[in-house]
C-alpha cells in the first residue's frame, strides 16, 4: 500500500516536470492587446470586415493594419471600445449600404440566350459575358446574396437583388462578389458627390440632364404618388428644382426614348409640380444632413453657382458663408432675368431652403472694396472659393468694378487689364508677369507690361509650339525682350502671402495630353488670364493649416475642376463644363459646376487630394443605346391648361402673367408615360 501511494506521488512529480518543461517548449505568447480586442469584438466571426474572424480582425488592428472601426456588425460602441484599446478617438461616420444600378432583371430584359448552367454569377459571366443583350446587367442568380452574412438581400421578382436597409452593414461583401460590378456601397454623401459613368445603368435623360438628376427615380416616386421622395431624389443632384421647373431648357426632354413613338415626357413640368406641391405646404423638404466638421468655408458669389455650392457644403457638414455684391442673392436669376419668365416669390422660396439648410449670407458685401480673400483666411475661414459667375454676371457688377484695380491681388483679366491702359489708369504690374494662353493680343499685352516696368514676361501655352502664331516662333528674340515662351504647359495653381501673389505653379504636358507630375514653382506678382471671366479657384491655407509669416497668411489654390476631362488640361483655368454660355442655360449649368466644386472642397479637406473622375458618361464618345422601340402604345402629352376666348373671326389665346404648371391628375397621367428607362431596356406595352 505504501509503495503504491509512493510510486503515485513519484509518477505525479514526475509528469508535472514534464509537463513544466512542455509548458516552456511550446508556449506560445499571446498579446494582451489582441485579446483585449478581441474580448471588445462581437466574435461573430462573419467575414464582413475582410478577415477570416474576429481574432485574425484583432491581429489586424493591433499590428496598425486596419482601423479600430473596421467591425461592421459591432457598430459604433464596439469601434468606441476597440478605440479605447488602441489609444485612438473613433468618430461616428455616415452609414454606407449595397446599391445597385441595374434596372431590369433578366425576366425582362433582352436576353442573348438562356443560361442553365451553375446558379453562380460569376460562372454565367465566363460564358460571353452573362446571357442580357446589356453588357452591364445583372445576371440575377445571387451569388451577392450567397456571401451576405446579414440578410440584408434577396432576389426580388424582377431577377434584381433588394437591399434591406435595416439590416445591411456596409459590409462590402456582396460588391466583392459582383463579377458585373453592378453592386457597390453607397451613401447620402457619394450620391451628391457621384457621377454618371460608363459602366453603370443611365437613362438617355439622366445623361442629357445638366445636372445629373435621376429622372426615371423621381417619377417613378411621383407614379406611386411620393412626392416628398420625389423631392429628395431631384435634391440629391439640383437645390434649385422650382427655379429649374420654370426656366430649364429641358434637353432630358429632347432625349426622352418616348420621342422614337410620340412625344417626350413632360420631365421639367414633373419636376416643377413636386416642387410647387412643397412651396403650396409653406415648407422645404430637407434630405440627409452630415454633422457639422467645424470647417468655414467662405463662397464668394450668391448666384446659381454659389448658392450650390453652398448648399452641398452644408449637407456635407461644413458651415458656409455666401459673400454677395448685391443687396440680395440670386446674381443673373434675380437682376438679370425678367419676372415673367422668373416669378420672384419661386426664386425667394428655394434660395430660402438653401439658407435653411445651414448656410449664412452676408449681401452688399464687395470683394476688393470690403473683404479680400486672403482677409477672410486670415479671419479664420480654412477656404475660400470665388463663384463670381460668367461673363454676363459683369452686367449686375457693373457699379462695383474698378478697371485698375484687380479684386484679387495679382490676377487680372485681359480685357480689364487693355482697358484700364486705355483710360490711362495706373497699374502695378510688379517684376515678373505671367500670361495665359498665347493669343493674338498677349503680345501685345506683354510688351505693354514691361512699358510698366516688369523685368520679365512669362506667357504660358497650353498648345504646342509649332501650333501657335509665327510671332512665337523666334524664341530668342522674344528672349532678349524680356519674354520667355512655355508652350505646351498650363498653369497648375498660385500662391501668395497676405494680399500679394508670389507665384506659379506650371506643370508641362507630355505629347498624350496626360499632366506630368513635374511641376515648377516660379515667381512672380502678376498672373493675366486671357478669359473674360475669373475661374472658379479655391484659396486655401498653404500646407494645409494657417501658416503665419508676421501677421500674414501663405495661401495656396486647389485644383477643381481639372480632375474632368472636358477641358482638365487647362490647369486651373480649367473650364467647369462645357457649353456654358449664358442666361438660363449657363444658370442650369452652374448647378452642376456648384456641385463639382463641393465634391472638390469636400475631396481636399477629407482625403487631401482631388481625385479625377474617370469614364464619365458625359465625356464619353460613345455610351450603348437603341435607336428604335418596340411594344409601346402612343400617348397625348399632357400640357397646361391654357384660357381661350372665341371672337367674331379669330380664337384669341389668353396666357397668364405666370404659366402655370400641371395639376395632379395630369401629372399623374404624363409619369404613367415614362418607360422607366435603364441602358438599352425600357418598359413595354404602355
Amino acid at each position: 500500500m505504501l509503495e503504491a501511494g509512493l510510486f503515485l506521488l513519484l509518477l505525479g512529480l514526475g509528469c508535472s516536470i514534464v509537463l513544466a518543461f512542455a509548458s516552456r517548449a511550446f508556449y506560445v505568447w499571446e498579446d494582451p492587446k489582441v485579446l483585449a480586442i478581441t474580448d471588445a469584438l462581437p466574435g461573430a466571426n462573419c467575414g464582413g470586415c475582410g478577415n477570416p474572424g474576429c481574432a485574425s480582425a484583432a491581429e489586424a488592428i493591433a499590428a496598425g493594419n486596419s482601423s479600430a472601426s473596421i467591425c461592421v456588425a459591432g457598430g459604433f460602441e464596439v469601434a468606441q471600445a476597440v478605440g479605447e484599446i488602441m489609444g485612438e478617438t473613433v468618430e461616428e461616420r455616415e452609414p454606407e449600404f449595397s446599391w445597385t444600378s441595374c434596372s431590369y432583371g433578366v425576366g425582362k430584359a433582352e436576353p442573348r440566350f438562356t443560361y442553365n448552367g451553375a446558379s453562380d454569377c460569376q460562372a454565367a459571366v465566363m460564358l460571353y459575358g452573362g446571357s442580357k443583350v446589356c453588357p452591364i446587367g445583372c445576371i440575377g442568380l445571387g451569388t451577392c446574396v450567397k456571401v451576405c452574412q446579414f440578410g440584408a438581400l434577396s432576389i426580388g421578382d424582377d431577377n434584381l437583388p433588394l437591399v434591406d436597409y435595416n439590416r445591411c452593414v456596409g459590409c462590402g461583401a456582396c460588391v466583392d462578389a459582383c463579377p458585373k460590378n453592378i453592386v457597390s456601397l453607397t451613401s447620402q454623401t457619394k450620391r451628391i458627390v457621384s457621377e454618371y459613368v460608363t459602366d453603370e445603368c443611365t437613362a438617355p435623360c439622366q445623361r442629357a440632364c445638366p445636372t445629373g438628376i435621376n429622372i426615371p427615380g423621381y417619377i417613378n416616386e411621383i407614379r406611386k404618388g411620393n412626392y416628398e421622395e420625389a423631392l429628395r431624389v431631384i435634391k440629391e443632384k439640383c437645390p434649385l428644382p422650382l427655379i429649374c421647373g420654370y426656366i430649364c431648357p429641358a434637353p432630358c426632354e429632347l432625349n426622352c426614348r418616348r420621342n422614337l413613338v410620340d412625344e417626350g415626357v413632360a420631365i421639367n413640368p414633373l419636376k416643377r409640380f413636386v416642387a410647387d406641391h412643397e412651396m403650396a405646404a409653406n415648407k422645404h423638404i430637407d434630405p440627409y444632413k452630415c454633422a457639422d466638421n467645424e470647417i468655414k468655408i467662405a463662397v464668394v458669389g450668391g448666384g446659381s453657382e454659389g448658392l450650390t455650392v453652398s448648399y452641398y457644403l452644408a449637407r456635407l457638414g461644413y458651415q458656409p458663408t455666401i459673400y454677395e455684391a448685391k443687396p440680395e442673392l440670386g446674381g443673373i436669376l434675380r437682376y438679370v432675368i425678367a419676372e415673367d419668365r422668373l416669378p420672384r416669390h419661386v426664386l425667394d422660396h428655394d434660395i430660402d431652403g438653401i439658407l435653411k439648410m445651414g448656410v449664412e449670407a452676408q449681401t452688399n458685401a464687395v470683394m476688393g472694396r470690403d473683404f479680400s480673400p486672403f482677409g477672410l483666411l486670415k479671419d479664420g475661414y480654412d477656404a475660400v472659393l470665388i463663384a463670381g459667375g460668367g461673363f454676363d454676371s459683369r452686367k449686375i457688377l457693373q457699379d462695383f468694378q474698378d478697371k485698375g484695380d484687380a479684386a484679387i491681388p495679382g490676377v487680372l483679366m485681359m480685357l480689364d487689364f487693355l482697358a484700364a491702359i486705355a483710360q490711362d489708369h495706373k497699374i502695378e504690374v510688379g517684376k515678373h508677369v505671367v500670361i495665359s494662353d498665347a493669343g493674338i493680343k498677349t503680345l501685345e499685352v506683354a510688351r505693354k507690361c514691361l512699358e510698366l516696368g516688369a523685368g520679365k514676361v512669362t506667357i504660358v501655352s497650353d498648345q504646342p509650339i509649332s501650333s501657335l502664331p509665327l510671332e512665337f516662333q523666334d524664341s530668342k528674340a522674344l528672349a532678349s525682350d524680356g519674354i520667355e515662351i512655355k508652350a505646351f504647359s498650363t498653369i497648375a495653381a498660385i500662391g501668395g502671402i497676405g494680399d500679394r501673389m508670389d507665384r506659379v505653379a506650371i506643370e508641362d504636358r507630355d505629347l498624350s495630353g496626360d499632366i506630368e507630375t513635374k511641376r515648377s514653382i516660379i515667381d512672380a506678382d502678376t498672373l493675366i488670364i486671357s478669359t473674360g471671366r475669373l475661374p472658379e479657384m479655391a484659396f486655401v491655407h498653404a500646407a494645409g493649416k494657417p501658416e503665419v509669416e508676421g501677421e500674414k497668411i501663405r495661401w495656396q489654390t486647389i485644383e477643381t475642376f481639372r480632375t474632368f476631362p472636358s477641358d482638365g488640361q487647362r490647369g486651373l483655368l480649367s473650364s467647369p463644363e462645357p457649353g456654358r454660355i449664358s442666361d438660363s442655360s449657363a444658370v442650369v449649368k452652374s448647378i452642376l459646376s456648384g456641385r463639382r466644386l463641393a465634391r472638390a472642397l469636400h475631396q481636399h479637406f477629407t482625403d487631401g487630394v482631388i481625385t479625377p473622375v474617370l469614364r464619365l458618361t458625359c465625356e464619353a464618345s460613345y455610351v450603348l443605346d437603341v435607336s428604335e422601340i418596340d411594344g409601346v402604345s402612343p400617348s397625348n402629352r399632357e400640357t397646361p391648361p391654357v384660357s381661350d376666348v372665341e371672337g367674331d373671326s379669330k380664337r384669341v389665346w389668353i396666357f397668364p402673367k405666370e404659366l402655370p404648371g400641371l395639376d395632379e391628375n395630369k401629372t399623374t397621367r404624363e409619369a404613367e408615360r415614362c418607360l422607366r428607362c435603364g441602358l438599352i431596356c425600357y418598359e413595354k406595352n404602355r
